[in-house]
């Protein structure tokens, strides 16, 4: 019986998630944590083909966490930014290859001036397509030195995303001087 609940509930995870990542023939969902979620969001609210983002919390393992719980670096979770796109305008490597170019991928846990496991760079995909894809882009990143260190991006089957409270969504275009160390980085572009 233990066995048959076991398959049922790895059938049902392995199952919603592919639907959660495909939400319409022509959307598909990412979680992409790099760093402090509001930069990330501002520069993939501008990206064509994404339709939708939602900062947030990813891959810990506290339940319902806040922004000060999260920064405290003992639940676990990574600020997080759930996207949406349209991939009949974009697709999943492009959104890859754009993540890899506004932050850095070769700093563990942190960026720039933000330290701590909540500030790591980690994939949360929906599918194995969306994490062979993943891997991929990495391994070209690789093979092209396209940066001086070695990778540090964590690839994760994606766990329950918890929306981040209200004030930080659409945080950098509600406060247009807010901080932000991400910028899309010319040579890190492949």
């Amino acid at each position: 019986m233990k066995n048959k609940i076991f398959n049922l509930l790895v059938f049902f995870m392995l199952f919603s998630t592919e639907i959660f990542a495909k939400n319409s023939s022509n959307h598909e969902t990412i979680i992409l944590a790099g760093g402090c979620f509001w930069g990330v969001e501002e520069l993939f609210q501008n990206f064509e083909g994404v339709i939708a983002t939602e900062v947030g919390y990813s891959g810990g393992f506290s339940e319902n966490p806040t922004y000060e719980t999260v920064s405290t670096g003992l639940t676990g979770h990574a600020e997080s930014v759930k996207i949406t796109f349209d991939n009949s305008k974009t697709s999943l490597e492009k959104i890859l290859k754009f993540f890899f170019a506004i932050h850095d991928p070769t700093q563990l846990n942190r960026q720039q001036n933000d330290v701590g496991s909540q500030y790591r760079s980690e994939i949360f995909y929906f599918n194995e397509r969306q994490k062979d894809q993943a891997k991929n882009i990495i391994e070209q990143a690789e093979k092209l030195k396209i940066y001086k260190s070695k990778i540090q991006t964590k690839i994760s089957l994606a766990s329950k995303f918890y929306k981040a409270e209200k004030y930080h969504q659409d945080y950098l275009k509600n406060n247009p001087n807010g901080y932000t160390c991400h910028y899309l980085r010319e040579e890190w572009k492949f």
